[in-house]
């Protein structure tokens, strides 16, 4: 799903914009072949007498369930994104009910990420965000999280050719180019 331009204030501009990894949905998926096997197996073991009410009930447990088990989390996975512009992170979620938080660079004092082995195996992670609130920040199933993460800590401690250290995220987007 594209970024809307519109959302943007006036000089900003996209650095990253990314979707949640998708292993988010591989618990579902697999979730789907099991119904998938279960309701050919219920068809082809069920007596025949019982047809062809038992193939309607199976079709339309196997179908409402396909739309609970995979259809509905599919649609949540890819509405939740992560988008990083040289001024703040944009984290939107949801189908019917859209969530969003926006939080500004200039109050993220520390970046960090954790990996679990799954995540190594798969190239995503969790990227932290510290602020001055109490919790950090939790950016679940970033994909190429090290990538990030690095863009990140550039935006926000952008170093200049002179070897100073610069936290003026607006001005990044004078070295993007």
């Amino acid at each position: 799903m594209k970024f809307s331009e519109k959302l943007l204030g006036q000089n900003e501009h996209v650095i990253l914009h990314m979707r949640t990894h998708i292993k988010e949905i591989i618990p579902n998926l697999i979730a789907t072949i099991v119904l998938i096997v279960v309701a050919v197996l219920a068809y082809v073991y069920l007596p025949e007498d019982w047809r062809p009410a038992s193939t309607v009930a199976i079709v339309a447990v196997a179908v409402t369930l396909f739309l609970v088990i995979f259809v509905w989390p599919w649609f949540n996975w890819l509405t939740s994104t992560y988008t990083i512009t040289n001024r703040r992170i944009i984290t939107r979620r949801g189908v019917l009910t859209k969530t969003g938080h926006d939080i500004p660079l200039s109050r993220i004092s520390n970046v960090s990420y954790e990996r679990s082995v799954l995540d190594r195996m798969l190239g995503c992670g969790s990227l932290v965000l510290q602020t001055s609130a109490a919790e950090p920040l939790l950016l679940d199933d970033v994909p190429k999280v090290e990538r990030v993460h690095v863009t990140l800590t550039e935006l926000l401690f952008h170093t200049s050719a002179d070897g100073s250290s610069r936290n003026d995220v607006a001005r990044f987007e004078d070295h993007t180019e």
